[in-house]
């Protein structure tokens, strides 16, 4: 009885549903199991609400050991397109293969799995993302986020670089990292987990660092 009254409850596609199957538990696994994903996005621009995604890159790491053979690059068929972005990603109109966006989300969820992500300033990575997922019908990430920005913050442990605006070659600059292959998805994906293991190895001198740890430190 009045149940028509009722809200139709949203019907999501199975890979999405599969997805959130994946957090209905939580995980605690040590540091030194845990597989984290370091991931990077080139767009069309740095308006989260407007621009679109033009490639994904990501690289995964266990116990402090990248693995390059785990590894994930997709570039994405774009309607938006701005020629005077092309000099900072190198990401024409045409001349690679690319893939219409509700497949490459598809294809990203099931590469990170329910694993931590790592961007640098993963604000605007883990915005854009959402807003590709919203505008395909679907949710947000629930995967937990972390952002070297933060965490090399964190690593200096002095007050006069608190307000510091770090950005990725100032990183590869202080931690003596390659800027080899900067400004493309993979290439900073990988510059990402490179930091964020230099990064652990400061903080985690005693040894007894956790994952619990590293998801508490704040901005």
């Amino acid at each position: 009885m009045f149940s028509f009254f009722k809200k139709k409850q949203k019907q999501f596609p199975e890979f999405w549903n599969k997805h959130l199957s994946l957090f209905k538990n939580e995980v605690n696994t040590p540091l030194n199991e845990t597989r984290f994903i370091f991931l990077d996005t080139e767009t069309t621009g740095l308006k989260i609400n407007f621009d679109r995604i033009l490639s994904i890159g990501a690289i995964s790491s266990i116990a402090n050991s990248i693995n390059i053979a785990d590894s994930f690059e997709v570039y994405i068929q774009q309607n938006l397109f701005k020629k005077d972005t092309v000099k900072i990603h190198g990401i024409r109109k045409s001349g690679i293969k690319k893939i219409e966006e509700l497949d490459a989300l598809k294809l990203f969820l099931e590469y990170i799995q329910n694993d931590i992500l790592v961007a640098h300033h993963a604000f605007f990575d883990m915005g854009i993302i959402n807003e590709a997922l919203l505008r395909n019908g679907l949710g947000k990430l629930q995967n937990k986020i972390l952002d070297t920005g933060i965490l090399f913050k964190a690593s200096k442990h002095q007050v006069n670089y608190v307000d510091k605006h770090y950005t990725l070659d100032d990183l590869c600059d202080e931690l003596k990292i390659p800027k080899s292959d900067r400004h493309t998805a993979s290439g900073d994906a990988f510059i990402t987990a490179i930091a964020f293991q230099k990064i652990i190895n400061r903080l985690n001198k005693k040894k007894d660092l956790s994952v619990k740890d590293l998801l508490q430190i704040k901005a």
